[in-house]
């Protein structure tokens, strides 16, 4: 089977997802990978994604395109959240065609049975839409590396937990490869890709802004693509790459074609592609 690739929705945040699926679709790429709901960071669309009309724009637009949605965002789990208020996020994502929701920690309370349970009312809820979850683990987050995301899914056993890599966090979270390597694969269904330079940003404000405003494409920076896909099974990839410079350099559409194609260029030079 083929491998998918997907215009996330932090790589052009503030368009509609109706707009996303139309840059998605004549940059040549099989899908989108949109947010049902802000987050109420910088730069988001300024209408609720779920709004009626805007969920309307968007079905015609999917339609019209062809193009498919994979995964959703974002369950972000925190110290107060009601998991039941993402089940209309979930409905709606079912309904579009997506099968994976991305969800990651930001909790500040350290009882880890809390943390489990939520995650575990969380996959219980998508198990009833059909839906996986993938916990990624941010390095601004509360559970900021691999290895405390594999205790975690190893904690809750719930057979439609995944994990979701963000090849950047190989660096800014010190992910080795190895670490990659010695996950169960079925974990592991896809990844999303961006890169960035070494080095870690040594105040909280440079590494929210690296993170959400200044990725590189593929192959600009260090991070080891082509250990990382040696060490993964066939997967599916979703393009994460916000840069607000290159959007103002190339706009829109040309920043999404160019975060596809450099990346299809270092896959092109992998021995199994």
């Amino acid at each position: 089977m083929a491998n998918i690739f997907s215009l996330s929705h932090l790589t052009l945040l503030d368009c509609s997802i109706a707009e996303l699926a139309f840059i998605a679709a004549r940059s040549g790429y099989d899908a989108i990978s949109p947010r049902l709901h802000n987050m109420g960071v910088d730069g988001e669309c300024q209408y609720e994604p779920l709004d009626q009309t805007m969920l309307a724009a968007a079905r015609n637009a999917i339609r019209v395109t062809g193009i498919k949605v994979h995964d959703i965002e974002l369950a972000r789990i925190t110290d107060n959240i009601n998991i039941q208020d993402y089940a209309e996020c979930l409905e709606i994502g079912a309904e579009l065609g997506a099968s994976k929701m991305v969800a990651s920690i930001w909790t500040n309370d350290q009882n880890s049975s809390f943390v489990a349970d939520r995650f575990t009312e969380l996959c219980q809820l998508g198990q009833q839409f059909g839906i996986a979850i993938a916990l990624e683990y941010p390095c601004i987050s509360s559970v900021p590396t691999l290895a405390q995301a594999r205790t975690l899914i190893e904690t809750v056993q719930q057979p439609n937990a995944e994990i979701l890599i963000d090849t950047m966090y190989l660096i800014l979270s010190r992910t080795s490869v190895q670490e990659v390597t010695d996950l169960p694969p079925e974990w592991l269904s896809f990844i999303q890709v961006s890169d960035t330079l070494p080095g870690i940003p040594d105040n909280h404000e440079d590494l929210v802004h690296l993170v959400r405003q200044a990725r590189l494409y593929a192959g600009e920076g260090k991070v080891d693509f082509t250990g990382l896909i040696k060490a993964l099974p066939s997967v599916n990839y979703a393009i994460e790459l916000p840069n607000a410079s290159r959007i103002r350099e190339l706009g829109l559409e040309g920043h999404a074609r160019r975060a596809l194609d450099t990346f299809k260029q270092i896959l092109a030079q992998q021995p199994h592609n």
